[in-house]
């Protein structure tokens, strides 16, 4: 299906073999500080709300503001500044979330931090649609999925290890002093990105011409409608796995789970996707056609399986660490396929890849929420593994079409 399509011409980096670890440890550390600042306001809502004096309602609306802005800024950074190295574009990035959690530390106000909250989204979707082209330029094109990994391992270890920390050090300080030392972290990625990356110059002239002779090379549009489906029918199920794990008992007819096992499930999503990040990145190079077919799969069953198995503790908790592992699965594997498809056109891949992403995350918190609420935690599941499966045959179609 797609193992065949030629390989990224962006010359690698001639940076030694250290040096180059150095520089991808440096891409997941900023990938793991930006997911951690952009879920970290889940975790202190009601401290938020409080200092604020708002609803936590509309406390929730600083992490619906950085997908509504990711989703703008994704197709339109590159087109901002055409020129500017990618490297520093990275540096600045940083320092603009940097800034946006220094904002939220000492915000007076909901505005203030909704304000915020929108340099947060654009450093995240600004740093998403490059950082394919700056693993490729790092690590070289026969080692993308290997490189990809890494900034998708910073995804996994924000849910595992940074968003809980967070939230723990904020119960022994404030959850303001949480987001002032997130800023003083990413201050320092920012340095680490300057040091350790090597130059990365503009690919092309940025324009939605680009973005448009992207999407009609052959398979790239029906892939990215795959992805839609796939990410959409994820974030459906996965926003509202609490309420799905809650179901969970100690055999039929048990008495359901207490609160610290329902957490130890949670954190098995984390701790599967930081395993599918190690296993898919060693082989995704080398066997990406089947896990192009697989992995979507692989995501759809988990899901299933929570719904309709909720006897077993056992079944749930293998189900949700394949369900972490699949699905950090695919988001090196859609990298590593958009890459082999658009070699010369990285930056616009990338792009569309996150205003994908964005796209999906949206319209699955407006659609789960009518589920949930209308129909129940059981339709809204059936729903999400309905549209992952669908964007598995898409995508499978996809690969056949730009064979």
């Amino acid at each position: 299906m797609t193992g065949t399509a030629s390989l990224p011409t962006i010359a690698p980096t001639r940076t030694a073999p250290p040096r180059i670890h150095l520089a991808l440890v440096a891409m997941m550390v900023m990938s793991f500080v930006l997911v951690t600042a952009e879920f970290l306001p889940n975790g202190v809502l009601l401290e938020i709300a409080a200092a604020l004096e708002v609803t936590p309602g509309q406390a929730g609306q600083t992490v619906t503001m950085t997908a509504l802005v990711g989703l703008l800024v994704a197709p339109t950074i590159g087109m901002l500044v055409p020129r500017l190295d990618r490297r520093t574009l990275l540096v600045w990035l940083a320092v603009v979330a940097a800034v946006s959690n220094l904002l939220v530390a000492i915000a007076p106000n909901l505005v203030t931090v909704l304000a915020a909250r929108v340099l947060l989204g654009a450093a995240l979707s600004g740093f998403w649609s490059m950082s394919l082209m700056v693993s490729a330029r790092i690590a070289g094109p026969e080692r993308l999925g290997r490189a990809v990994m890494f900034t998708t391992a910073g995804v996994s270890l924000a849910t595992v290890l940074g968003v809980p920390l967070g939230v723990f050090v904020s119960t022994l300080l404030d959850w303001r002093a949480v987001f002032a030392g997130a800023a003083v972290i990413t201050a320092a990625v920012a340095v680490a990105l300057r040091l350790l990356l090597p130059a990365v110059p503009a690919q092309a002239v940025a324009s939605f011409a680009v973005l448009g002779g992207a999407l009609r090379h052959p398979g790239v549009a029906l892939g990215l409608v795959g992805h839609v489906l796939i990410v959409f029918g994820h974030f459906v199920a996965y926003t509202y796995i609490r309420l799905a794990l809650e179901r969970v008992t100690l055999g039929a007819g048990g008495a359901p789970l207490d609160e610290g096992a329902v957490v130890l499930l949670l954190g098995l999503f984390g701790v599967g996707g930081l395993v599918g990040n190690v296993v898919t990145a060693a082989i995704v190079d080398r066997r990406l056609a089947p896990l192009s077919t697989a992995v979507p799969l692989l995501v759809a069953v988990p899901i299933l399986v929570v719904l309709v198995w909720p006897q077993s503790p056992i079944a749930a908790g293998v189900a949700v660490f394949v369900w972490g592992m699949s699905f950090a699965a695919w988001l090196i594997v859609l990298n590593t396929w958009i890459g082999r498809r658009l070699p010369d056109r990285l930056e616009a891949g990338g792009g569309l890849v996150v205003v994908g992403f964005q796209l999906a995350i949206t319209l699955a918190a407006g659609l789960g929420g009518l589920l949930i609420d209308g129909a129940g935690v059981g339709t809204a599941y059936v729903t999400g593994a309905v549209a992952v499966a669908a964007g598995a045959v898409t995508f499978g179609l996809a690969g056949r079409a730009g064979r």
